[in-house]
């Protein structure tokens, strides 16, 4: 147990022999008495029968051998694009790589995507270039292309010549003056220079026939260095999977300490979760060996962990990176009759769980359950492993591009939560990131203003969940988040307040930001003859695509660019059919950029940021004893701390924002004097008589439910009902408001004409018109109601809260209505709250009375 152990993961381009490769080291080594091979679907690693039905690798798998003094865990990982996800959550635990190149094509453009992930997580390297034996190029030109496509840092160590020793001097300044002194390189000195990542080494030969490969593991024998570990417990997790007994498995890799069966783990989030190891497994391909305890270095799977997750950090080890692949098309999920979704979801959660990039999730909008997947092949793996585990025959819909959002401008975001006995307030400088970074988090906040235990919890807050952006509710990317400022109080504060503040502060600084949609761009390399490059250039210039001419001749040409996925998805066949079988596209994710037809997808997106309740823009201030809603626009009148990065707003006098809400003096509000002219004008001057009646009433009122119940100024009834709420909520008017919103809004407002006919109570029927630019809002009388159409940049829910908030202590207002940002204000201002099924009920009773009465 106390060995040296180094961990090798094989990754390649699908079809390059990686599995071959993997087999040969395994029989060269002893480990093995017969290569197996990936088409006869008897390879050591290639366990499931999904992976022998079709000959390729799906899941990661590993295999434990001797290499000289070492313990080596090989694994092998995936090669085919749509199961790229799984290769990389694997990177995460290699001490070196082994990069498989097929000489017969030589670079290829998965290869490129994969040498970028292998800088990205700074994993020494060697080369395998394979398949010689059938390659038509030499080893010269393929060097001569790797050096160029890859690193020029590259080095054959086929010979050990003088030749081979200047190439490797010249990796390292500091060597190169050392090399010229004494021509002499020590093998400790190309060891650092591999493991330090300034040495590539390259080797030739047949993983199939044998050839090469007993050198090749002579060179990882000789030229890769022992890893140091410390004492204290880490441990890396980097994949989830389950037993044929549907054991959950906790796969990880320790990175310091040892971990033994009954240990207690447990994590460092803010739900804590404690859970024994009930077992330790070491696996090598089918089988595994139950061991009491493994050491640093060591990769095994765990079972008795419920909570784990890929990238996880355990101990000291810190959470991983975010994933660079992932999906860029989402997926329709369509499920048998009989199959119930409130049943499946669950099951599917266990899917999630071993492929993080799915993420399942149920539209409500839609009313479908949708996945994000890399492509055709692991669809019908998917479907495979769905049909096989849980008994069902699911399909799959068209594909959707997953676009995602940033901003261009920086802005201060300000969320402030304190409703009675709460109280945060965070101070968030949002602003644009580096291309790729994802969401960047950092702390610049003095402790005088807010402590280190809350600024932590802060920090761990923004890293908790994805964050939508306010365009079209795309996940946002690539911006830096700085804590500037918070505030808690002694007595009141409590963690979950700073949650909320958090969240609403975000979001409070993407409305006021200048947003930008993104889509997934294509890095491509087409190959094309030269007889068709007309064609191949217009058809790029229509798919949006930037490109160069790489190479032409009199035969052949290559153009090199990048072009939306969405405009490339199905570019392959066009290219197979009009070359007539000669050309080929070769396509990588390149990553995520401004998206080329933002307005069109905008306005196919139906996206309402003010009604999206689940990420909320207001914040909740405290007056008079209880919780109001504040909306974005106003929060910085009220807020208690003052604007940490005032300098960057103060460049232009009005920013781009304000000039997107009202302006105090401008604003359309239907107040109390307007509702008592309503009031006069609806029912007339009788329905003031017999105030003493009234008041007398109003008093026996307030004695029988005690003192603490303010008394109405009236006993009339008013109602206001969310136009836009109530139809997009019954069935009835959502379904003709498909084919057309004006005859939904008509249709409503004919049945609340006769629903207040027979209430006899004043209704004012609200909708939303904020988008409608310029629009200062109105305000007509229909038949015996009146309507309210918002002015711009005012949603309905702002409108019935403010309008609630001046009425509701003085008069009986109910509120017709199923947004949660308005429960809260409605609920404490006195007003009385009904919901849109409760209404429609109502409603339905009212038409049934009336009907009687006819």
């Amino acid at each position: 147990m106390n060995k040296k152990h180094l961990c090798m993961g094989v990754i390649a381009h699908v079809d390059s022999g990686k599995t071959t490769l993997s087999e040969s080291i395994l029989y060269h080594c002893g480990k093995i008495r017969k290569m197996g091979r990936v088409d006869n679907g008897d390879a050591y690693l290639d366990t499931d029968q999904m992976e022998k039905d079709r000959g390729i690798t799906i899941f990661s798998k590993q295999a434990e051998f001797l290499l000289g003094d070492r313990d080596v865990t090989l694994l092998d990982t995936p090669g085919h694009v749509d199961f790229s996800a799984e290769m990389e959550r694997t990177l995460q635990v290699l001490d070196y790589a082994i990069l498989v190149i097929n000489g017969s094509d030589g670079v290829q453009g998965h290869t490129l995507t994969l040498w970028r992930l292998l800088k990205r997580y700074h994993i020494p390297t060697f080369l395998f270039i394979n398949k010689m034996d059938q390659a038509r190029r030499t080893p010269e030109s393929l060097m001569e292309e790797i050096q160029t496509r890859l690193d020029r840092h590259c080095v054959s160590f086929t010979k050990k010549d003088e030749l081979f020793f200047e190439e490797v001097a010249v990796c390292d300044d500091g060597l190169l003056e050392k090399y010229l002194e004494s021509n002499t390189i020590e093998k400790e000195e190309i060891k650092e220079l591999i493991a330090s990542e300034k040495l590539y080494p390259c080797f030739f030969g047949s993983a199939l026939k044998g050839d090469g490969v007993d050198s090749f593991l002579k060179g990882l024998e000789e030229y890769t260095k022992d890893v140091t570990y410390g004492d204290l417990f880490g441990a890396r997790v980097f994949k989830i999977a389950r037993d044929e007994q549907n054991n959950r498995l906790t796969y990880m890799k320790i990175t310091g300490g040892s971990l033994k069966v009954r240990q207690k783990l447990t994590n460092k989030g803010e739900q804590e979760w404690e859970e024994k190891v009930n077992q330790i497994r070491v696996y090598s391909g089918e089988q595994y060996e139950a061991v009491p305890e493994v050491q640093a270095g060591m990769i095994c799977a765990v079972t008795g962990l419920s909570h784990t997750y890929a990238g996880e950090g355990l101990g000291i080890e810190k959470e991983a990176n975010l994933p660079l692949l992932e999906p860029v098309l989402t997926y329709a999920m369509i499920l048998p009759d009989d199959i119930s979704v409130n049943q499946f979801l669950p099951q599917l959660r266990q899917l999630e769980e071993e492929e993080p990039e799915l993420k399942i999730v149920w539209n409500e909008k839609v009313g479908e359950i949708q996945a994000q997947i890399m492509g055709e092949v692991q669809i019908e793996i998917l479907r495979c492993m769905i049909r096989d585990r849980f008994k069902a025959d699911v399909h799959f819909g068209e594909g959707k591009i997953v676009y995602k959002e940033t901003i261009l401008d920086t802005v201060e975001g300000v969320g402030h939560f304190e409703p009675l006995r709460h109280y945060a307030e965070v101070h968030l400088k949002i602003e644009p990131g580096e291309h790729g970074s994802g969401v960047q988090v950092l702390a610049d906040c003095s402790e005088d203003l807010l402590a280190k235990n809350w600024q932590r919890l802060i920090l761990t807050h923004l890293t908790e969940r994805e964050f939508i952006g306010v365009l079209a509710g795309k996940v946002l990317t690539d911006v830096k988040i700085t804590l500037v400022s918070g505030k808690a109080h002694i007595k009141h504060t409590e963690g979950g307040d700073f949650r909320q503040a958090t969240y609403r502060a975000v979001r409070q600084g993407l409305m006021k930001a200048q947003s930008c949609l993104l889509e997934p761009y294509y890095a491509f390399r087409l190959e094309i003859p030269a007889a068709n490059l007309g064609r191949a250039m217009m058809d790029l210039e229509k798919m949006c695509a930037s490109f160069k001419t790489e190479t032409q001749d009199d035969k052949q040409a290559v153009l090199v660019g990048i072009a939306p996925v969405a405009t490339m998805c199905n570019y392959q066949q066009e290219v197979h059919s009009y070359t007539k079988g000669t050309g080929r596209i070769i396509c990588s994710l390149k990553g995520y950029y401004p998206c080329h037809n933002e307005e069109e997808v905008l306005e196919n997106s139906w996206y309402d940021p003010d009604a999206d309740i689940a990420n909320p823009s207001a914040s909740v201030f405290c007056s008079h004893g209880s919780g109001i809603v504040v909306p974005w626009y106003e929060v910085e009148q009220k807020m208690h701390l003052p604007l940490q990065t005032g300098s960057v707003q103060e460049e232009a006098e009005e920013p781009e924002w304000q000039t997107r809400v009202p302006k105090p003096q401008e604003e359309y509000f239907m107040g109390e004097e307007e509702i008592n002219r309503i009031f006069e004008q609806t029912y007339g001057a009788n329905k003031r008589k017999d105030s003493k009646k009234t008041k007398k009433r109003i008093e026996k009122r307030v004695i029988s439910h005690g003192s603490a119940m303010r008394p109405k100024k009236s006993d009339e009834q008013y109602l206001l009902v969310d136009g836009y709420n109530i139809v997009f909520a019954w069935q009835e008017l959502s379904e003709l408001a498909k084919d057309n919103i004006d005859a939904a809004r008509g249709r409503l407002m004919d049945i609340m004409c006769n629903y207040q006919g027979y209430k006899k109570c004043t209704l004012i029927l609200v909708f939303d018109a904020y988008r409608v630019k310029g629009n200062v809002g109105q305000m007509i009388p229909y038949h015996n109601i009146h309507v309210v159409y918002t002015k711009e940049a005012e949603t309905a829910d702002q409108y019935i809260e403010k309008l609630a908030h001046k009425m509701g202590r003085d008069y009986h207002v109910t509120v017709a209505t199923s947004d949660g940002l308005e429960q809260l204000i409605i609920r404490g201002q006195g007003c009385r709250l009904i919901s849109a099924r409760e209404f429609y009920e109502e409603v339905k009773q009212v038409e049934e009375e009336i009907r009687k009465q006819i």
